[in-house]
């Protein structure tokens, strides 16, 4: 049997398939969670392996260790019925079974290969562009795309979720004028991508376009809002863009009605509000309070720290920002022995940048300021290997003008702001730190 697209599929159910196309495409537009339209599928077909690869896949990308063992269990289900699977399938369930082991590269690789027998198949791309983005590989996040779009029919009513991703790659790999095209491309029709919309809002932010941006996401908000599992993400784009512009009161009331521990159940959630919070008190604002909330029920020991660098620094400073030092020490410590004996796609990437961040970020606490110049400014070059887009680490550059600043180390800090006085125009922004570093205005 063929699914929509012409992939084989191992089930000659129609109405587990039907569940299947609907379980796919919540994943694409993150919709609700895709997890009752894969057990609906089970219900139709309990032979059928691809829903169990599905649900473990699914639950990979959220990237929480305590899921884990939930993982472990869908891939023990599916290497149940591999035996009568299309190779299609199986390829799929080694790719899933090597991404649950930490090697995050090789399952990319896995999916690559897939997509080069089936360029159709929506899966393996949905999944290698997020492990590309976790992996902070640019160049994939566009290119793999590419590789496959000219392949598709552009009726296919799944087709707008491919130029989101085309979008998004594009705008990482700075060819902003055609991001946004193909963004808006996306969105114009009846489809909901909020990925377009998000790599639409990136181009802004990454262009200093602040009053374009929250003009672009309060129009769109009927494509990204409501119960969309992405909605918490815009919102964040839109209180950087209040950042962009001096509106510490805006981002603020931003975060209060869309962020904190009222509306992040995820560590992927979480990761905005701390970002944000951070971001508002390199800048002055008083967020002591909103520190101890974001923190509510947020599992900050060391126990799951090795999982993901990207995620272990926003820990700390979800840390830092309430204040327990202590801790900090210890998730940094664990962090450092998880890495020293890994193999895995982490250990390699905390190495390089997690751990070295975490260290420059806790020279900073302790108001040693020299220090964390050191140990911040030579990850520039390499930062995107532990993930996250341009925006996301632009905290990494932003920590350290306020480092500069504090550090009296103008020239950096001059040669800093020059780099974003050329990529965009001057914001209030970038005049806020121009300030703080004694420089004249542009």
């Amino acid at each position: 049997m063929l699914d929509a697209r012409g992939n084989p599929v191992g089930t000659a159910s129609a109405a587990a398939l039907e569940h299947a196309e609907k379980a796919l495409w919540r994943i694409c537009s993150f919709f609700d969670a895709p997890l009752a339209d894969i057990d609906a599928a089970l219900a139709e077909d309990p032979q059928w392996l691809l829903p169990h690869v599905m649900r473990a896949c699914f639950l990979l990308t959220l990237t929480e260790p305590s899921l884990l063992p939930d993982v472990r269990t869908a891939l023990e289900q599916a290497e149940l019925h591999a035996a009568q699977a299309p190779e299609r399938e199986r390829a799929h369930l080694a790719a899933a079974s090597t991404c649950a082991a930490g090697d995050w590269h090789g399952a990319c690789a896995q999916w690559e290969a897939i997509l080069l027998a089936h360029p159709h198949d929506l899966y393996a791309l949905q999944w290698a562009h997020l492990f590309d983005f976790y992996r902070g590989d640019a160049r994939q996040l566009r290119q793999r795309v590419a590789r496959v779009l000219p392949e598709w029919d552009r009726a296919d009513p799944l087709y707008p979720y491919l130029l989101g991703m085309h979008a998004f790659g594009l705008e990482e790999c700075n060819l902003y004028p055609q991001a946004e095209a193909v963004g808006r491309e996306a969105v114009a029709g009846p489809a909901l991508v909020p990925w377009a919309t998000h790599a639409v809002a990136h181009v802004m932010e990454m262009q200093g376009r602040h009053e374009d941006g929250r003009r672009w996401l309060h129009e769109q908000e009927s494509v990204w809002g409501g119960d969309n599992g992405f909605a918490g993400h815009h919102w964040w784009h839109l209180a950087l863009f209040h950042l962009e512009a001096r509106d510490l009161a805006g981002a603020l009331a931003l975060h209060d009605a869309h962020q904190g521990s009222a509306h992040s159940v995820l560590t992927l959630q979480r990761l905005d509000g701390a970002a944000l919070l951070w971001r508002l008190q390199l800048l002055g604002a008083d967020v002591a309070a909103r520190w101890a909330d974001l923190a509510t029920g947020w599992d900050l020991s060391t126990r799951d720290t090795g999982h993901s660098a990207f995620n272990d620094v926003h820990a700390l400073l979800a840390l830092l920002g309430r204040g327990d030092r202590a801790a900090a020490d210890a998730m940094t410590a664990a962090a450092q022995r998880r890495a020293e004996r890994g193999t895995d796609s982490n250990a390699a990437m905390a190495r390089e940048v997690g751990l070295p961040l975490m260290r420059g970020l806790l020279a900073f606490d302790r108001r040693d300021f020299g220090a964390a110049v050191q140990l911040i400014a030579p990850l520039r070059d390499h930062a995107h290997r532990f993930g996250g887009s341009h925006a996301q680490r632009d905290l990494i550059d932003q920590t350290l003008l306020a480092a500069c600043a504090g550090a009296g180390e103008r020239a950096l800090g001059r040669a800093l702001l020059n780099e974003r006085r050329v990529a965009k125009p001057t914001t209030p922004l970038t005049e806020h730190w121009a300030q703080r570093l004694d420089m004249p205005r542009a």
